[in-house]
């Protein structure tokens, strides 16, 4: 068996053992009695959320891409994006992981330059961490604002969250202002691996992408600013999902209740534990006792958090399945 396919069973065995592992650990008869309260039109109302979403995250990545000229469809970094978030949940810390693979699907599947993928890769994930970091510095400033919260222990929390924000938008104006002389620096970093046979090609990768990002941030400010009106409203169906599921449950909060609970959700996936597993879990709990709502609403908000997380798991898989049979069909 080729390593490839160790790395995709290893995945696979992962993801199912994570998945059982989120539902061991809820208590199913109790939300099951929860989960049975909701109407079918609450359930179509969440799942098109959801969707909504995922589609617009993968609209994202598409205008970045064809920003740099690559010549991909929607569908294809639909399944290239799902498929590796199922294996970045499953990962420490369900942010990051599958970033290699993604690039590697767009190489070997849809034709892609390595560094073209590489780039496209980055480009959305620093727009994602720009977008994520900077709503929840407003939100932490918020709290901290806010006279009905006591949360002065969380200065420190609002000065990563602004070290984070100011060390990404530093490498992004170097990215717009500098392209060449950022891929000069990389190129200058990673110089001593010239000598190995499999990265001969390394330096003129290093060229190719000052080039891209020159092109891409000079000629297409407008599908970058697109890509940013786009992730502020992902943000927006993620704060309609929290707001819904909350009305599920007939919790009511005021403005600084709901930032609470949605900024403690964020920050406990920031965690480095695959799938938030307990961070997440533990997040809603404290918040829900610090605002005074009972344990058993913090259990259907839980319980619907998790459901998501599994149908997503399931749907990564899925396009996991679809890019294998694609590369098998090359093959044959």
């Amino acid at each position: 068996m080729s390593s490839y396919k160790w790395i995709i069973a290893t995945l696979w065995l992962l993801a199912l053992v994570l998945a059982g592992w989120i539902l061991w650990q809820l208590p199913l008869s109790e939300i099951t009695q929860l989960l049975a309260t909701l109407s079918i039109w609450q359930w179509l109302v969440w799942t098109a959320l959801n969707i909504l979403v995922i589609l617009l995250a993968t609209q994202r990545w598409l205008v970045l891409a064809h920003a740099l000229k690559l010549e991909v469809t929607f569908t294809q970094l639909l399944l290239t994006r799902q498929a590796g978030q199922t294996i970045s949940f499953i990962t420490p810390g369900p942010q990051f992981g599958g970033e290699p693979l993604q690039i590697y699907w767009l190489y070997k599947r849809f034709g892609v330059a390595i560094h073209s993928a590489a780039l496209a890769v980055a480009l959305d994930r620093f727009f994602e961490l720009w977008i994520n970091f900077s709503v929840l510095l407003l939100g932490v400033g918020f709290l901290l604002l806010s006279p009905s919260m006591n949360m002065a222990d969380w200065q420190n929390i609002l000065q990563i969250l602004l070290l984070t924000i100011m060390l990404l938008s530093f490498s992004g104006w170097l990215a717009l202002r500098r392209p060449r002389w950022l891929a000069g620096r990389l190129e200058r970093v990673t110089e001593r691996w010239f000598s190995s046979p499999r990265l001969l090609q390394l330096s003129s990768h290093w060229q190719a992408i000052g080039t891209d990002l020159q092109i891409a941030f000079s000629q297409q400010k407008a599908a970058l600013l697109r890509a940013f009106v786009v992730s502020v409203l992902i943000w927006v169906g993620i704060f309609a999902e929290l707001f819904i599921v909350l009305g599920f449950f007939n919790i009511d909060l005021d403005i600084a209740g709901f930032v609470l609970v949605m900024v403690a959700m964020r920050l406990a996936l920031l965690l480095p534990l695959p799938g938030g597993i307990g961070t997440l879990e533990a997040s809603v709990l404290w918040s829900f006792q610090s605002l005074g709502l009972s344990a058993s609403a913090a259990l259907g908000v839980i319980a619907l958090m998790r459901l998501r997380d599994a149908l997503v798991l399931v749907m990564g898989m899925v396009c996991l399945r679809v890019l294998q049979s694609a590369g098998h069909d090359e093959r044959t």
